[in-house]
């Protein structure tokens, strides 16, 4: 197996690395305290193809695989993690749509989200369903030649601020599909469709470079073309991409974590105590070769997920359960002691380190919640045949 980066790979990350330092960091931080979401921005990504990663080439995508993307999204996260998350949402977005849609929907959205002029929300969550969204309420009812759709969706990243809104709704059927994940569809409606309305903006901890609000959905008319694949597919579409997903917030994390340790390893070789450097200390010597070593290990972790992702192993959910696991909490503990060894000034947001812990923590629950992958995880490692040992 070759861990090194293939001269492709490096020039990926290279010019993930210049959009970072030229247009994320600089303004992330603003951002942040403005709660600005930076539209001008996510388009000038969407024209260099940082919008359709891993949407096919025939669709007008890049085509690449999700170890590809990951080594970029990385890259990207040390420049600014929330705007990067989002990016990685929108990427999810315009890769279903790509792949499952009708030719007519795809002709009609597809360009203009892999540009960045229009953007994208992932409906899924409900104030009732979120860890176990095979219980969702939102409804579409069949009427002729259209759908018409009901119900709300919650803590929906972009909301009232992108153009397209990928949704799962219940179709309806007897059985499961009544109630389970079986009668689960997933439709795209335009954002400022009749009928649809938005909740107020959240105050968050973190990820303030992009909006959060509640979706309504009050009789909203949506054209039967706009259904993707068949009725009652919308859930298996939904774990496929959960799949990139968390791989995707699992690198937001490790991109996050190397910068924050860049920046303390950068400040305990300047800060003097005791007259000598931080960095002369054993304690904060021990502290960062941890940082470091677990770094490392969650970054080859998330990758050895994406190529298990990218070569349809079988077992490819349980292996992106563990890298969102262990990367999500590794990257918060990252960020959690480079913060400590900046001391009170980690606490204060002229220094970035305190956006970094804040940015971080909800990895640890979207993309599924930790206890869940632990679970996903558990239920692989305990069925019989099972191939992750």
């Amino acid at each position: 197996m070759d861990f090194e980066l293939n001269e492709d790979q490096r020039a990926f990350a290279a010019t993930a690395r210049q959009f970072a330092l030229e247009q994320l960091a600089p303004n992330a931080a603003e951002w942040d305290e403005k709660q600005f979401f930076p539209k001008q921005v996510l388009k000038n990504a969407g024209e260099l193809g940082l919008l359709s990663l891993y949407v096919p080439e025939d669709d007008g995508g890049l085509g690449l695989s999700r170890l590809d993307a990951s080594i970029i999204f990385e890259q990207l996260a040390m420049g600014c993690t929330s705007t990067t998350a989002f990016m990685t949402i929108h990427n999810m977005v315009t890769w279903m749509i790509a792949s499952f849609a009708t030719e007519s929907a795809k002709a009609h959205f597809c360009s203009k989200l892999l540009t960045g002029e229009w953007l994208g929300s992932y409906c899924l969550t409900e104030a009732n369903a979120g860890s176990d969204a095979a219980s969702l309420t939102t409804s579409a009812a069949r009427q002729g030649n259209n759908y018409i759709l009901n119900g709300v969706k919650a803590f929906i990243s972009g909301a009232g601020d992108t153009d397209v809104l990928l949704v799962m709704a219940r179709t309806g059927g007897d059985g499961d599909k009544a109630t389970g994940a079986g009668g689960i569809s997933a439709f795209i409606v335009p954002a400022d469709a009749q009928g649809v309305s938005y909740g107020r903006k959240e105050a968050k901890m973190g990820w303030n470079s992009q909006p959060t609000r509640a979706v309504i959905f009050e009789d909203v008319v949506v054209p039967a073309e706009h259904l993707l694949g068949c009725e009652g597919e919308g859930f298996k579409f939904a774990m496929k991409g959960l799949d990139g997903g968390r791989i995707n917030i699992a690198t937001c994390s490790v991109g996050t974590a190397q910068q924050a340790l860049n920046q303390a390893r950068q400040y305990v070789t300047e800060r003097q105590q005791f007259g000598q450097t931080l960095s002369r200390f054993q304690s904060v010597q021990f502290k960062l070769a941890d940082m470091a070593t677990e770094l490392v290990a969650a970054r080859q972790l998330v990758r050895y997920a994406a190529s298990k992702l990218d070569c349809h192993h079988p077992e490819a959910t349980a292996y992106c359960a563990m890298a969102k696991r262990f990367a999500t909490d590794i990257g918060f503990r990252i960020c959690d002691q480079a913060l400590q060894l900046y001391g009170g000034y980690g606490y204060i947001k002229e220094y970035p380190l305190e956006r970094y812990f804040r940015d971080v923590r909800v990895h640890q629950i979207l993309e599924g919640t930790n206890e869940i992958m632990r679970l996903i995880i558990a239920r692989r490692v305990l069925a019989d045949g099972s191939e992750l040992l």
